[in-house]
């Protein structure tokens, strides 16, 4: 079957049927299921209901026509293969019911195993693996004795009330907990391998007392209502409030639906001589070659990824199983290569034999990215375009930030897994709405749980760093903080953890809510206290310090390769956002190559503010005049320093465009003084001719003032001012044996007439200051109004060049103001689904994108080779360049610390067009 080829109303395949490019259709594990069948590894026969069904079933509310006797005609094949019927009383066939959807979401949708076991068939399980039929046949329970056949059919039996409880049910979990942990306290014991048939058999008719006082009836005995229930509750998962936000997170579009697995059950539960596990092909942390994951003895698949009990390494598994151990290293090894990537494998072993249950591309931290990549280009796997696709900007980013700084010998006070990299720092909470609160109040967190699981998502987005005392490598914590790039330490055993009491003790020390911990999720190190950070090897690697040629790290010697082809692949150009020369002078060592976005105004901040002040409130030309005169060496001093960092590259120096209330003293404030004055009978002349000059000069929307070329047209010499203090600064660098290349933005422009009285008067400055010095100074303007936009062609006349102001042409074209909106209503619209992701966050193609898109088009249009470039936020951001790549813009503008992110994207963004083109 082709990649992605559907068939008219088959809504069921066989994984015989399937293959690992049909993953829109039959999810990911679907997929790779029936591509693992077609490889001939032991996959346990089974079929998958595609996301097509899940769609219709959700429009709709009910199955689509077909999909009933599809489902009965594929277990009817399940069955005749097995030699078994679904739930038969003698020779019970169990199944699991698993989804599956197109991109990974580890935890955040449903999974039901063992199903068709009831009353009866309980027995008939324990007769196939090998135990007594009936414990009443041989003199009742007491003479029951704890076989390990009739142990596995009754914690079998047990599992499927809890899991069909609370998936299919929504019969709270911690009830079912609180059961097993009074099981468990009865007997004696903290481990639950501990209970023998007798109180499994107890325990599950506590788990239906359970299951009939939430829901009003008896816990279902029809095998086929199970089954049916099941496939219902993983269909309807989809839209669980986890999977949702755990989507929103990972920008996961919101319409693909899931598809639904129903597998043979195989058991790892089945004693000591089985056991289940999730193997790595390499460290998914670090991304070193070895052998990575957990096992653990006698359980089930969900045991390893819930934590419930603390697994062993993988390796050990040679001594406990080596024949299954062997296997299994030549199966990572085939699906490495097939793959070519990481894989994430899950497997079982029934007395002895190997089952492979799932392999993925396994999810990775930002440094195994870049470490795998590398390494599979030199294993000739994969080219370097490739490798480059497999990384991306928010990858790097991650990267970037600090890691601790341990030079006095601190000693941690617990050592776990470190499961997901980066030093973490914050206030230790236990429940994930504190996490929440706190993080709502600006306060950074660390979450302390004994293990998480998917309801804890919430908690997880809002924390620094995660912190368990159970589960690995491959734990639910593990696998979801690697995903979004969260520090997580796992497994920290030695903590005792109460979440009640919201305190844990560990080496006699006791840590309460809001005390302050450190987590280093490379060392798996925890540390009472606050622990100084450090800057990240990448960064150093980027200003220059650290020679990847010279330095034993792999993590920097990927970095530089990856980063080197993405400069030679990209054909956007990436400037910074600075203003001074200082911002400059990092940014080149980062990679930018001009400066996109000068503002000007953040330099008449602080001491300067005061001149700016009485420019605006001046009461004649003479004010007006000692002002201006004031600033212009002022001005000058700071283009020269600008001018000099970038040595020849490109600065574009936007002239002033404050928002005039930053610039005038308060309003309410200088009113109270002046009537408390006045009470006091004191000279207030003065204050009073300020006041209303300020009250005369006030705003209502500051925003849509006056500001930009506004201001600049109405307060004379104002823009005049910075352009001589820009040419006479580009001459003086010249004149002192560099080279300058000014290029003057006049913002906020609407109509070409307005750039036009500016340009004219720019000219004749600009002339005047030259001369014969060979400076040249380009005029252009920037786009951030909505009708210059839509005049773009008119504006082009007289511009030549373009900078769009992806800040102020959200906010107009949206009609949002951004300092007011994103904490007043931006939640409920992301809740609500109308945003996927904040507009100033990421831009919006369709509205503020088509803006962009028409005026670059029409600028182009009246001026050929017209430079267009972009300054606002979305200028680093990684989604938003892939847009202005394909716009066909000459470069993006971005903070110092986004450049190397955004020469990355670049780079990502022309292979993947090229890919494209030849396809």
């Amino acid at each position: 079957m082709a990649a992605q080829e559907t068939v008219e109303g088959k809504y069921v395949y066989d994984f015989a049927e399937g293959n690992k490019e049909l993953k829109d259709l039959l999810g990911g594990k679907g997929a790779n299921l029936a591509e693992m069948t077609n490889l001939g590894l032991p996959v346990p026969p089974g079929f998958t209901i595609t996301t097509e069904a899940c769609k219709a079933y959700l429009a709709t509310g009910r199955q689509p026509d077909g999909l009933a006797a599809q489902i009965e005609a594929h277990l009817e094949a399940l069955e005749r293969g097995m030699g078994r019927r679904l739930g038969d009383p003698d020779d019970p066939l169990l199944v699991s019911v698993r989804s599956g959807a197109r991109f990974s979401m580890p935890g955040m949708m449903e999974t039901v195993l063992n199903v068709g076991l009831n009353d009866q068939s309980v027995l008939g399980l324990a007769r196939q693996a090998g135990g007594r039929a009936d414990p009443a046949a041989d003199g009742g329970a007491d003479g029951a004795a704890p076989g390990g056949a009739d142990r596995f059919a009754w914690d079998s039996y047990r599992r499927l009330i809890q899991m069909f409880g609370k998936t299919v049910c929504e019969v709270p979990g911690e009830e079912f907990e609180h059961a097993l942990d009074e099981a468990k306290r009865a007997k004696g014991t903290t481990d639950d391998l501990d209970l023998d048939a007798d109180d499994l058999r107890g325990l599950v008719e506590a788990y239906k007392r359970i299951f009939a006082k939430h829901t009003g009836r008896e816990f279902p005995q029809q095998p086929r209502e199970q089954l049916d229930l099941a496939i219902r509750a993983v269909f309807e998962s989809w839209n669980a409030d986890r999977a949702v936000l755990y989507r929103r997170q990972e920008r996961i579009p919101a319409d693909l639906g899931t598809a639904v697995n129903v597998v043979a059950m195989v058991f790892g539960n089945l004693g000591p001589d089985s056991g289940t596990g999730v193997a790595f092909t390499r460290d998914p942390a670090s991304g070193a070659q070895g052998i990575y994951g957990d096992y653990l003895a006698n359980a089930q698949g969900e045991d390893v990824v819930a934590g419930i009990r603390n697994t062993v390494p993988l390796q050990e598994l040679e001594q406990l199983d080596k024949k299954s151990y062997d296997e299994l290293l030549g199966i990572m090894a085939r699906l490495e290569e097939h793959y070519r990537d990481l894989c994430d494998i899950e497997f079982t072993i029934e007395r002895g034999k190997l089952w492979m249950l799932q392999t993925r591309v396994g999810k990775r931290t930002a440094a195994a990215a870049f470490v795998i990549a590398g390494q599979l280009v030199d294993e000739g796997l994969i080219d370097l375009d490739e490798a480059l696709h497999r990384v991306n900007g928010a990858q790097l980013a991650q990267l970037m930030f600090p890691r601790f700084q341990l030079d006095h010998g601190l000693q941690p006070v617990a050592k776990g897994i470190g499961a997901s990299p980066g030093a973490a720092v914050g206030t230790v909470v236990f429940t994930s709405a504190r996490a929440v609160e706190l993080a709502a109040e600006g306060r950074a967190v660390i979450l302390v749980r004994r293990e998480t699981n998917p309801d804890d998502l919430n908690g997880m987005i809002a924390a620094q760093g995660i912190l368990t005392s159970r589960g690995g490598k491959t734990s639910h914590a593990a696998v979801v903080a690697r995903g979004m790039g969260k520090t997580c330490v796992s497994g920290a055993d030695e903590l005792d953890i109460d979440v009640p009491a919201r305190k844990f003790t560990v080496a006699g020390h006791t840590v309460v809510e809001g005390d302050v911990v450190s987590v280093d999720g490379t060392t798996g190190a925890v540390y009472l206290g606050e622990v100084p950070v450090m800057p990240s090897e990448v960064v150093q690697y980027f200003e220059g310090s650290l020679d990847p040629e010279h330095v034993d790290n792999a993590l920097v010697r990927a970095v530089h390769r990856i980063m080197s082809h993405a400069d030679a692949a990209r054909r956007l150009r990436v400037r910074t956002n600075a203003d001074t020369g200082a911002d400059a002078a990092r940014a080149r060592r980062f990679g930018a190559e001009g400066i996109g976005l000068c503002r000007t105004e953040h330099m008449f901040l602080g001491d300067r503010r005061e001149l700016v002040e009485r420019l605006i409130l001046a009461r004649d030309g003479r004010e007006r005049d000692d002002a201006l005169a004031a600033l212009l060496p002022l001005q000058r001093a700071d283009f020269v320093e600008i001018f000099r960092e970038m040595d020849g590259l490109p600065v574009t120096v936007r002239l002033i465009d404050p928002p005039l209330h930053e610039f005038l003293p308060p309003l309410e404030q200088l009113a109270v003084n002046v009537a408390v004055a006045q009470e006091r009978g004191e000279d207030v002349a003065q204050e009073e001719a300020l006041l209303a000059a300020v009250r005369r000069m006030h705003e209502q929307n500051p925003m849509l003032g006056l500001r930009g070329v506004r201001l600049g047209l109405v307060i004379p010499g104002l823009f005049a001012m910075q352009v001589r203090a820009i040419a006479e600064a580009a001459v003086a660098v010249v004149r002192d044996g560099g080279v300058a290349c000014p290029e003057i933005m006049v913002p906020l422009v609407g109509a070409v007439q307005e750039l036009e009285t500016v340009r004219a008067e720019a000219e004749r400055i600009i002339a005047e200051v030259v001369g014969d010095s060979g400076v040249e100074v380009l005029i252009g303007t920037m786009i951030e109004v909505p009708r210059a936009a839509l005049t773009a062609g008119q504006i082009a006349e007289a511009a030549q060049f373009f900078s769009f102001g992806t800040n102020d042409l959200t906010q107009m074209g949206w009609g949002f103001s951004r300092d007011d909106v994103e904490g007043a209503f931006f939640w409920r619209y992301l809740e609500l689904g109308i945003f996927g992701i904040s507009p100033f966050e990421s831009i919006d193609r369709e509205g503020v994108g088509r803006l962009v898109r028409i005026a670059a088009e029409e600028g182009r249009a009246a001026r050929p080779g017209l430079k267009l470039g972009v300054c606002g936020e979305h200028g680093g951001d990684p989604e938003s360049v892939h847009f202005f790549h394909e716009v066909g813009l000459d470069y993006v503008s971005c903070s110092p610390f986004r450049v190397p992110v955004a020469r990355l994207e670049a780079g990502r963004a022309a292979i993947e067009t090229a890919g494209s083109d030849s396809r």
